[in-house]
């Protein structure tokens, strides 16, 4: 992508090409809370990371549970067995119980994370600067005596006196760790900050790899992350959606997709991106929100006349990349905000075709219509008032319908509940007992409008299954 600052950053493509992505989803995203992977998720999670093509994947604390064990021990076995190729880690606190059962799971790396910052060392770990070294000196040590490679992450590196840091990095490095993560803990780095904070880092402690760990709680991972890498850092740490704890870290599809669109280097096969984007959403049971960039719903769907108008002629107008990249497409509202462009070509995607002065009249009608979203079926409606013809066959009387709906046990009921509330034709919603979880009133024009009703109910994210039951009759309280 050309811009006045492709020659500033064409001299940082090095750096991307030989970047790692480390997928921390099975530790870090299963932080997040809420979140409870079962070891068969965790299973079909890293297949999928490993077909995207990332560097390494963090499996998880098998100290934490046994089922983390067991997830850890069973990710790095296939590992072994060559269904995979990342590199498997295991995480663990700088303790020797710890370490030990990191090294049964036989995973190809141990990571010994420990805090640094002199708030950590005085309210959570209570030891000395000088205390805090031995330890950390220990254990790389101990764990790099199992015959694996071993990480160590400085925790909350990014409040820790710098000179304290250097000898943390130092004491890590001579132990045995040939990669160090200086973690931004609590998110209070800046691009240009990370930048200067690495090459720091890289100048002062040579002869060690560095990793980012950059948490999102200012909204600002995604940008450190790229500073880190500016400043040298050679693998940057990502969950698939930002899981993570708290408000999370740096999301995989995005930090991915940004990488290839400034420096034109692909990390990871972009195509798999919706796929593995899917998959976590539903085992996680959180939401990818509507407006998230890249994965989002309305990362590529247009609203504005302007802006619609402008992706019809060339969608480089309105668009960093092309959503087929990442095997999506794009689409645009049709509401009060719509320019009479998209009208005739969303008509005209209908086989529906006006003149000029029916086409206004059809926008001035959406335009008074004042709803969020004008569906297909809507808008045909509208054409077939102001033309008064009939462009679709119809029954003389609506259709009412019942659909009930079982949502899967890791997704919030009210969340499906509100996308909905938002298709065109339904009535009613609740949320009731029993086999089950909500209650849809639908009233339609005719059996066509109805089937496309119920497949945007059935095509919402989390429904496990619908019944529909068509009402034929009502009676009230004076029918014998």
């Amino acid at each position: 992508m050309a811009t006045p600052f492709s020659e500033i950053l064409k001299s940082y493509r090095p750096k991307f090409e030989r970047v790692k992505i480390l997928d921390a989803t099975l530790r870090e995203g299963e932080q997040t809370p809420g979140v409870s992977f079962t070891i068969d998720q965790k299973l079909e999670i890293a297949k999928k990371l490993d077909e995207m093509g990332v560097h390494m994947i963090e499996a998880g604390h098998p100290a934490v549970a046994p089922d983390v064990f067991e997830a850890v021990r069973r990710i790095a076995w296939m590992k072994k067995e060559g269904e995979i190729r990342a590199e498997v880690i295991a995480h663990s606190r700088a303790v020797k119980s710890d370490i030990d059962k990191a090294a049964e799971t036989e995973a190809d790396r141990i990571a010994i994370f420990y805090g640094v910052s002199d708030i950590h060392l005085r309210a959570k770990h209570r030891k000395t600067r000088e205390e805090a070294l031995s330890i950390i000196g220990e254990m790389v040590e101990y764990a790099k005596s199992y015959g694996v490679k071993v990480r160590f992450t400085a925790e909350d590196a990014s409040r820790a006196d710098l000179e304290y840091l250097e000898q943390v990095v130092k004491t890590a490095r001579d132990a045995g760790a040939d990669r160090v993560s200086l973690a931004d803990t609590v998110g209070v780095l800046t691009p240009w900050t990370a930048q200067k904070f690495f090459e720091h880092m890289v100048k002062a402690v040579p002869n060690v790899e560095y990793d980012i760990h950059a948490h999102n709680d200012l909204g600002m991972a995604l940008a450190t992350a790229f500073g880190a890498v500016m400043g040298g850092a050679t693998a940057v740490h990502v969950t698939v959606n930002g899981l993570g704890e708290r408000v999370g870290i740096v999301p995989l599809q995005l930090f991915a997709v940004a990488v290839k669109v400034h420096f034109d280097v692909e990390l990871v096969n972009l195509s798999k991106i919706m796929e593995i984007t899917r998959l976590v959403e539903r085992y996680s049971g959180i939401e990818v929100p509507y407006n998230m960039p890249v994965i989002g719903d309305y990362a590529f769907l247009h609203k504005a006349g302007v802006h619609v108008a402008g992706i019809l002629a060339d969608p480089r107008t309105y668009e960093p990349f092309p959503p087929e990249m990442i095997g999506r497409s794009r689409d645009y509202v049709i509401d009060k905000y719509t320019g009479k462009k998209a009208v005739k070509a969303k008509l005209e995607k209908l086989g529906i075709r006006v003149d000029d002065d029916t086409l206004m009249k059809i926008l001035e009608e959406i335009k008074k219509s004042n709803l969020r979203v004008l569906t297909d079926d809507t808008l045909v409606s509208i054409a077939e008032k102001v033309t008064g013809k009939a462009l679709r066959p119809r029954a003389t009387e609506n259709i009412e319908a019942i659909a009930w709906i079982k949502v899967d046990s890791n997704v919030f009921t009210s969340s499906v509940a509100r996308k909905i509330s938002m298709i065109d034709g339904v009535r009613e919603i609740a949320e009731v007992t029993g086999d089950y979880d909500l209650m849809v009133k639908i009233e339609a024009p005719d059996h066509k409008v109805l089937n496309t009703i119920l497949d945007s109910i059935r095509g919402i994210k989390g429904i496990q299954s619908t019944h529909t039951q068509i009402i034929l009759k009502k009676m009230d309280k004076s029918t014998s």
